[in-house]
């Protein structure tokens, strides 16, 4: 069997974490009303809460990969730091920018415009090369663009609030992308566990400043809804899909990925009775294949498969 054969195909625990990734991703929102601190101040304790374990983890990768090579890997050189410190801001303003977005749209609409870095990343990449679309590039970006429009009209007819959500969760897409950027440098020479635990940490302090800039609430009075935010969202969710990944195209991943919003209205009709209008889900569909056209080859060249937040 080929490697691209072998990663469209996966294994079935691979296939389970990968979905078990995004279903966990997909609860985040929820997470984040819930907490009784402010939306930015549940970004910061979402990494301050998760960087405990995730350095463990990165340790744990570092040694099992000096072992497997025989020698302690080379420590990061001062841009890779760099990249690290950039992706992490990059990473805490796309979250506060998120998480307060959350809190004025529909969890369906957050987790489609928030996922939107890989249509964001395919525009930044047109634009550097100074070339058109091809392939299912612009049939991907028009569906995207008269996705977002129907969304954003119908959130507009709401009310302000509802359409200033959905520009916070399209601004932290784009901003999620900066962080992909930095990120797939950093990964040149970096092991995954410690590039998300560096990221990571370097994403905490400009979280901090944000939230108590913003005057909000800091420390919380019951600690379940930003402990579960840091165990779904940064630790189960993102550590099943930096493992699951590697396994899979790009075209899997983007297929599987839909079930975030999927399950994210499930749990706004649950729990917040937010119900999803015919334009709703003309809109969010019309997004949604556009994120799974994105991921594929284009005109020969590799799919794109970034992780999903």
């Amino acid at each position: 069997m080929t490697r691209d054969a072998q990663r469209s195909s996966g294994s079935p625990l691979a296939f389970v974490a990968l979905l078990g990734g995004n279903a966990a991703l997909a609860f985040g929102p929820a997470f984040v009303r819930e907490a009784d601190v402010g939306p930015v101040a549940a970004a910061f304790w979402r990494l301050a809460l998760a960087l405990p374990l995730l350095l463990a983890f990165a340790a744990w990768q570092w040694r099992s990969l000096s072992r497997k090579a025989g020698a302690p890997l080379p420590w990061p050189t001062g841009s890779v730091w760099g990249l690290a410190l950039l992706g992490g801001v990059f990473f805490a303003a796309d979250l506060g920018s998120w998480h307060l977005g959350i809190l004025q749209t529909k969890m369906a609409n957050a987790t489609l415009f928030g996922n939107a870095a890989s249509l964001i990343l395919a525009v930044t990449t047109l634009l550097l090369a100074r070339r058109l679309p091809r392939g299912f590039e612009g049939l991907a970006l028009v569906l995207a663009f008269a996705g977002a429009v129907l969304l954003m009209t119908e959130s507009s007819q709401q009310g302000q609030a509802r359409l200033i959500g959905d520009l916070l969760c399209l601004l932290a897409g784009v901003l999620y992308a900066g962080y992909v950027l930095a990120m797939q440098r950093a990964r040149d020479s970096l092991p995954s566990w410690p590039t998300l635990a560096l990221s990571s940490a370097a994403g905490i302090v400009p979280l901090f400043l944000f939230a108590t800039l913003l005057g909000e609430r800091i420390i919380p009075g019951d600690w379940t809804a930003v402990l579960l935010l840091a165990l779904t969202s940064q630790i189960i969710g993102q550590g099943l899909l930096i493992w699951s990944l590697p396994h899979f195209s790009a075209l899997v991943v983007g297929l599987t990925l839909l079930s975030q919003p999927a399950i994210a209205a499930m749990a706004g009709w649950i729990l917040y009775e937010e119900r999803l209008s015919a334009i709703d889900l003309v809109g969010g569909l019309m997004v949604a294949v556009a994120l799974v056209l994105i991921r594929l080859p284009q005109g020969g060249g590799n799919a794109t498969a970034e992780p999903a937040r």
